[in-house]
């Protein structure tokens, strides 16, 4: 049954609560209120998780606690309950939930995007709703309610789990017996947000993470400059986040690196957002520990995988084993680490799951004095409920839990939960456990009888020898019914039984024979039943066994390392040293990497306490640097709008991808992780030096800022059907840019005028270009496209710094050489469509003679890892000279990124940025032995023979223990092969 809340005017705006409004009539029964005091007595009380009363006592009125102690006065004509040895426990509370609003569902869209918001008087975005209420459709939900009853929870924090900024929850009690108004604690009690898009909208901006960041980094910039009466419009988004923002703001994520991500919004925009954790923490858990954030915590641990199959195993990755059997230690990571958490049914089919995967969490080492406060107190603190709920503090609502023992055990019923002093019964205690086989005596018959699930949903069986009677059962309010058939069966009789057992070996009752004459009846528990009884001990004592948990690497997937990998000093001896500098290539040559620099080259060095490699018939080099990457991303496009200056890169690394341990067994040292080319002003570019096993902030260097451009067909959509978006031509490309580049100057003028301004972070971006702080790489094809960006440049008096996969540069290499800007491009890719169809091998060797800087990029994750043979291809078709061939996958990238000055070429005082190959570089043979960045090694090829057999024996370790999960008959998911997307400049995401 669902119960909608009224709406009657302004009536529901209620803050506080009482029973009943004295001014509402009464038609149903008698207006006065039973205003008694209710009294529990003999409990063992926990007032909070640090404190407890033994053999006290507990005094409620009209829902509230008046007192706790062990000699609490007992009022006159107060209602007494004997708990007789009971513990009481605060209710639990649930501090994200949608119970009882309902989301809406996905819409439909049309044949093209639509990039315009619906609504007028709002924000400009659709997927930014904090004016939405969960209040204005909440229903109570009864079934909802009982589940969440019997699982412990006495409060809800509900909201509308739709749009990125989704408005304020609801706080409601679960009170099955109260009215709507009773029941309602808040109707405004926290704000939400996500990354996630509005079902209620198709508006396309933003279609990536990077995007919705960026919007939430907006909204708030503009939110400020809104309050500050700066806007002669109005906006009911902005004023609705205003009037909110002194509530507890919290932010859901989908993992680990949301996390990070949410974190980062929370220092960039000053708001301490709570974070709804992914379950995954464990991974980088010094990472979380650093954010010092507030978290609440999914428990909503994966089956085990069903591998009995050999073929069908061969599909689950070694990352998804590995989150089985690590993620339920997530709880006890946390803990360890000393961040505040609360616990949620979030992620669970249902929350009759809660009490099973906690106890899995107990297992794994989250302590039971934590997790009473992650139920209890810490949710309080979180919505700054502390004097109102989660604790039996006097004048708190009277939300309790009655349990027959401490109320993590694993034989501790819940017996009752108490909501604003109203009783709701889960088990009955009058119900004692009567599981077993006994001797049934009947009017001088004998028969055997098991009876099993007591306690919940009864069942029994009675055997008279062999043979099997038809029985029924009935077990409430501490009454037992049996009814069973005759042996005799010619005839359709039955025996009946009543009676009330009791604690012990033997009870009896009234029995009602087949002539219906009344006797008794006595039911004796065999030693069967104790047979019974010792097993179930051994089931106890094996489930204290410590699971076995596999060791989180670095990163957690495979080849990740055991240990974090540290700079080392090394000296290399007797090399072919490929310098890349005027010193071209030194035979037998020593090179000594200390603190993770080039210290010193040349011959007989002094190894110094370094580690000596000997590298006698052997090549070192710089390490390769990939201009133009899509390798290490969640997202590549934003694609939501026509610019989108204002995404970052960074905001999408994935430090997991596999490919970057590829691109490191490639000689791959840097690269440049560029937006993709939905539009002409893409997002800001992340360069990243590979540090296997690092974090984002390890990679990324955030002092060289670099943007993507992008021309030709992907910016006007030639290919994607989408006609409803400017520009659809090569002319309103250029119309764009002239535009964007005349605001932003605009921009810059208002903002040093010392007048009031709104901060554009599009702008901001826009401007840095302009005033060369930020470096252009545009995506390029055809040459009259070429020759208009360099145009556009020019006329605001900046540079194009570089042409990316460029394949016309050779038509226009002289013009390039004269506006300064480099050329970075395929080797030889031609004719895949339409707008390449005059590409030439040539190409690189041509911008070369011309005096272009010119390099050979990948934009490709396998073509990445084989940039060596790339670059050896521009001495067959140009002739271009080995050394220079070389420098367009080392030196040349290197300045084209600004980088140059510590990475690129073998010279004292660089980056220790190196690779050793096994034998000349750019042969199809050449294997890279060893890869450092920085001084630290993070590829090794004897290192990878070891890590490909621990990968084996992992998986395997794995299997058994997922197939040892089968055979204790517990659930098990399908085998399902995790999929990975590689991504190319025309990667469209769909954030949902």
């Amino acid at each position: 049954m669902i119960k909608k809340l009224s709406l009657l005017g302004g009536f529901l705006l209620l803050t506080f609560m009482v029973r009943a409004q004295d001014y509402f009539p009464i038609n149903d029964g008698v207006k006065t209120q039973n205003t008694n005091y209710t009294i529990l007595k003999n409990a063992t009380i926990h007032v909070s998780p640090e404190q407890t009363i033994n053999n006290g006592s507990l005094l409620i009125q009209n829902g509230k606690v008046v007192a706790t102690g062990k000699s609490v006065n007992e009022p006159k004509n107060a209602v007494v309950v004997d708990l007789g040895g009971k513990h009481i426990y605060p209710s639990f509370i649930e501090v994200f939930s949608g119970f009882g609003v309902e989301a809406p569902k996905r819409q439909g869209g049309g044949r093209s995007p639509q990039y315009e918001p619906t609504r007028e008087g709002y924000y400009w975005n659709d997927h930014v709703r904090p004016e939405t209420r969960a209040l204005d459709d909440f229903k109570y939900d009864d079934k909802a309610a009982k589940e969440l009853l019997e699982a412990g929870f006495g409060v809800v924090n509900a909201h509308k789990e739709d749009a990125i900024a989704r408005g304020t929850s609801v706080l409601v009690a679960l009170n099955e017996k109260g009215d709507e108004a009773q029941r309602l604690l808040d109707e405004h009690s926290a704000q939400y947000f996500s990354f996630e898009k509005s079902n209620l909208s198709p508006q396309s901006y933003p279609s990536s993470i990077m995007g919705a960041t960026a919007l939430i980094r907006q909204l708030f910039v503009d939110a400020k400059w809104y309050a500050g009466g700066n806007e002669d419009t109005k906006d009911l988004s902005l004023e609705a986040l205003n009037r909110n923002m002194d509530l507890p703001q919290i932010f859901v994520g989908d993992g680990l690196y949301d996390d990070l991500r949410i974190s980062k919004l929370s220092k960039e925009t000053e708001v301490p957002f709570i974070i709804v954790g992914g379950g995954d923490e464990y991974q980088r858990i010094g990472e979380v520990k650093a954010t010092g954030a507030t978290y609440i915590l999914p428990i909503d641990f994966p089956d085990a995988y069903d591998v009995e199959d050999p073929y069908q195993a061969e599909y689950v990755s070694l990352s998804q084993m590995l989150l089985w059997n690590q993620a339920p230690t997530n709880p006890a990571k946390m803990q360890d680490a000393g961040l505040t958490f609360s616990l949620t049914t979030h992620g669970l089919k249902s929350p009759s799951k809660f009490t099973e995967m906690l106890k899995k969490a107990f297992e794994y080492g989250l302590d039971k004095k934590t997790a009473l406060a992650a139920l209890t107190t810490v949710p309080a603190q979180i919505l700054g409920k502390s004097d109102e709920i989660g604790s039996l503090k006097n004048g708190t609502w009277a939300n309790f839990l009655v349990t027959s023992g401490p109320i993590f055990e694993d034989d501790t019923k819940i017996y009752e939960n108490w909501v604003q002093g109203d009783k709701f019964t889960i088990n009955d205690p009058d119900i004692i456990n009567i599981d077993g086989t006994y001797e049934l005596a009947v009017a001088g018959d004998t028969y055997e009888m098991e009876i099993s699930k007591s306690t919940e949903k009864s069942s029994v069986t009675l055997k008279q020898g062999e043979t099997k009677l038809g029985s029924k059962i009935s077990y409430s309010d501490g009454w037992l019914n049996i009814t069973f058939t005759s042996p005799d069966t010619s005839a359709t009789k039955y025996v009946r039984l009543v009676g009330q057992p009791k604690e012990g070996k033997t009870w009896t009752g009234k029995a009602i024979s087949t002539t219906g004459a009344e006797t008794s009846f006595t039911a004796t528990k065999t030693e069967k039943a104790v047979a019974e009884g010792e097993k179930s001990d051994k089931k106890e004592e094996k489930s204290t066994e410590t699971p076995e948990v596999m060791p989180v690497a670095f990163p957690n997937v495979a080849f990740g390392f055991a240990t974090k990998p540290k700079q080392e000093d090394i000296l290399f001896k007797n090399a072919t040293v490929w310098t890349g500098e005027d010193a071209g290539i030194l035979e037998n040559t020593d090179v000594l990497i200390k603190n993770g620099k080039i210290s010193r080259i040349g011959t007989n060095l002094s190894a110094g306490g370094a580690k000596v490699i000997d590298a006698t018939g052997k090549y070192l080099t710089a390490g390769i640097i990939d201009e133009h990457s899509h390798i290490a991303a969640f997202a590549i496009n934003e694609s939501g709008q026509n610019s989108s200056a204002e995404v970052r890169m960074k905001d999408a690394v994935n430090p997991d991808d596999m490919d970057i341990y590829r691109d490191l067994a490639g000689g791959v040292t840097t690269v440049q992780l560029l937006h993709g080319s939905a539009n002409p002003i893409g997002g800001q570019s992340a360069i990243m030096k590979l540090k296997w096993g690092g974090s984002i902030d390890d990679m990324v260097l955030d002092d060289i800022k670099f943007i993507k451009f992008a021309l030709g067909e992907n910016v006007k959509q030639s290919n994607w059907g989408s006609f409803s978006r400017f520009p659809q031509t090569r002319m309103g490309v250029q119309q764009m840019y002239t535009d964007y580049f005349q605001r932003a100057k605009e921009y810059e003028t208002r903002k040093k005028s010392g007048k009031p301004y709104r901060k554009d972070y599009e702008m901001e971006t826009l401007d840095e270009i302009l005033n060369g702080e930020r470096f252009v790489t545009s995506h390029s094809y055809i040459q009259s496209e070429i020759n208009m960006l360099m145009k556009v440049a020019e006329d605001f008096d900046f540079r194009i710094n570089t042409f990316t996969h460029i394949l016309e540069g050779y038509k226009v290499a002289d013009k390039m050489a004269e506006h300064g800007v480099a050329g970075s491009t395929f080797s030889d890719w031609w004719a895949y469509k339409y707008e390449v169809n005059d590409a030439i091998p040539y190409n690189a060797a041509i911008m070369w003679s011309q005096g272009v800087l010119t390099g050979i990029n990948s934009d490709d994750a396998e073509m990445s890892r084989r940039l060596n043979q790339e670059a050896a291809k521009t001495m067959k078709y140009g002739g271009v000279p080995e050394q220079e061939a070389w420098k367009f996958v080392t030196l040349n990238p290197a300045k084209m990124l600004h980088i140059d000055d510590r990475t690129g070429s073998i010279k004292e005082g660089k980056d220790a940025d190196l690779v050793l190959w096994s034998t000349y570089p750019m042969s199809i043979s050449a294997v890279a032995e060893k890869t450092i960045v920085e001084g630290t090694v993070y590829f090794d090829i004897e290192k990878d023979k070891q890590l490909r057999k621990d990968v084996q024996q992992e998986k395997n370790k794995l299997m058994t223990l997922m197939l040892a999960e089968k055979n204790k008959g517990l659930k098990t998911q399908p085998a399902k092969k995790e999929e990975k997307q590689r991504m190319h400049c025309d990667t469209l995401e769909t954030l949902e």
